[in-house]
């Protein structure tokens, strides 16, 4: 195939400015995650009195050395509930990625107890879903290392009913024959006992695991029963009486340790090598000067395609027929894809075009990797008489119904049903991560504003009346405002609309780490039973 030319000019102000804002804007989604950190890290001294790992230490004892960890949606739940974004930042109470553990490919789910005790908040609880779901599609292990204080009994109402699914993924993972292995560090309660119940294989921690369905206080409250938290349901009674756990670890390094082992004695197998490929003849490092802040102005997506593809080799499909959407084919570390990406807004050749070329990597059996920067369809007297309807419609049809693998990439803009027709959230595809520069609403703040004050002045004058101008003006001003901050990367990735904000200049390890588990997943042959695996 072809390799792209380059035409961008990296010395020039144009590339300054967009390097300098890329950098701003990533420093702050940084700073973020800092804080979810620290507020974590806060419990330290407590943790190292009571002999334990602090939640962050016990995911990187239990990952191979020198492997990448895929972390998702670390700014979950961001200035929503009880996260302030600034000392009481949380991630959603949990950590949740994939990586390697004893050769194999997993999803780690780790509580964050050093955040209120680990206690599920209701972006949590989606958070997790959003693992499991991940796990249960691409056949990835289940690993959870669980210390939790249970449901935050405030927020009760935004996740009980939902937060049950969690349990119910447990076992329908168990079912399709993907192991799920805990290790329960230390408070297991309520609902929550019910990940070590239905998991496959069980560690406890001596002296620190806890799990019952009524802790001391509600069993008193309910039964008048007095008993201690190691009558009631310690990591001996589970061991020794109740079977509930089959391994007795000694501290949380042993039980890492354990977990590791059951990894590595199931056979669950070695991520594959991949084949050899050649690095993009453009580095990383400049798609922080090629791709503007501003989603208005206008930049060729070929420029993101040659930074992140196998020799920044490209075979553009139908080029001159609805130039404005490009696709075409490529290799990213090894692995064939086909590319939609945005010069525009989608018209209604841009939407045959790329509704045939998506069946046409379905009939191949070719994953698909969606760069969304596009205002949404054209409208107007033109498209309409050009059936903009009627073909956009025929690529969310073929969007939907792909069954290959999808891969989506917010870069710039994804308003409107430009977002459907990219493969947005709602289009099930297998990972979606955004740059710190995204914004994705129903259509940029500034149009909204000119709809509803077209809408009030004509409304105004078949009352009789003249519009107030001022009063339109301000009411412009507030719904500019509002969209601008309900629009950003941040408000996104808060809601999981995405599954993390990543490092531009990680865009081709991330998307090929992703093709990894794709094809491991498409390859792997599953042992499912009838009812998942019940405990003994």
């Amino acid at each position: 195939m072809p390799a792209i030319e380059s035409r961008v000019d990296l010395n020039g102000e144009t590339a300054r400015v967009n390097r300098e804002g890329h950098l701003k804007q990533l420093g702050e989604v940084r700073a973020l995650e800092a804080r979810v950190r620290a507020n974590s890290a806060k419990s330290a001294k407590k943790f190292e009195e009571r002999g334990q790992l602090l939640p962050r230490d016990r995911v990187d004892l239990l990952l191979d050395r020198g492997t990448p960890f895929l972390e998702l949606s670390t700014l979950c739940g961001l200035k929503m509930h009880d996260d302030d974004g600034a000392e009481n930042a949380s991630g959603g109470g949990n950590i949740a990625g994939i990586g390697i553990v004893s050769g194999a490919r997993v999803m780690v789910g780790a509580s964050d107890s050093g955040i209120k005790g680990g206690a599920a908040t209701p972006m949590g609880v989606d958070k997790t879903l959003r693992a499991q779901a991940i796990a249960l599609e691409n056949k990835l292990p289940y690993v959870q290392l669980v210390e939790s204080a249970g449901a935050n009994l405030f927020r009760q109402a935004e996740m009980f009913v939902r937060g049950g699914r969690s349990f119910a993924n447990l076992a329908k993972l168990s079912k399709a024959g993907i192991p799920v292995v805990s290790v329960v560090h230390g408070s297991s309660t309520a609902g929550g006992a019910y990940q070590p119940g239905l998991s496959d294989y069980v560690v406890v921690v001596r002296g620190r695991s806890k799990i019952f369905l009524a802790g001391p206080p509600l069993l008193k409250a309910a039964t008048g029963e007095i008993a201690t938290d190691e009558d009631l349901g310690g990591a001996e009674l589970h061991y020794q009486v109740s079977g509930l756990a089959e391994y007795m670890a000694e501290d949380d390094r042993d039980g890492i340790r354990l977990a590791r082992e059951i990894l590595a004695k199931i056979g669950w197998g070695r991520p594959q090598a991949k084949r050899a490929y050649k690095k993009p003849l453009y580095d990383a490092e400049e798609l922080l000067s090629v791709v503007p802040l501003d989603y208005r102005k206008p930049y060729d997506v070929r420029e993101v395609i040659a930074r992140i593809v196998d020799g920044s080799d490209w075979l553009d499909f139908k080029p001159d027929y609805g130039p404005h959407t490009v696709v075409g084919h490529a290799a990213i570390e090894g692995h064939t894809v086909g590319i939609i990406g945005n010069n525009g807004p989608i018209d209604p050749a841009g939407a045959v075009k790329a509704a045939q070329f998506i069946q046409l990597c379905d009939q191949s059996g070719i994953p698909l990797l969606f760069l969304q920067n596009t205002t949404g369809y054209i409208v107007g007297t033109e498209a309409e008489r050009g059936g903009i309807v009627k073909h956009g419609s025929k690529m969310i049809q073929a969007v939907t119904n792909a069954a290959v693998p999808k891969i989506t990439l917010h870069i710039g803009a994804s308003f409107g049903a430009g977002n459907y027709g990219m493969c947005g959230r709602a289009y099930d595809p297998r990972f979606i991560f955004a740059w710190p520069n995204n914004r994705i609403a129903v259509m940029g703040g500034e149009q909204a504003a000119k709809v509803m004050t077209i809408v009030a002045e004509e409304g105004a004058r078949r009352a009789g009346r003249e519009p107030d101008q001022k009063m339109l003006a301000a009411a412009a001003k507030q719904i500019i405002d509002t969209y601008d901050a309900e629009s950003t990367a941040l408000f996104a990735t808060a809601r999981l609309w995405d599954d993390g904000i990543i490092d531009p200049r990680d865009t081709r390890r991330v998307v090929g780490m992703c093709l990894d588990v794709c094809k491991e997943a498409d390859e792997r042959r599953l042992r499912p039973n009838s009812f998942g695996v019940a405990r003994m």
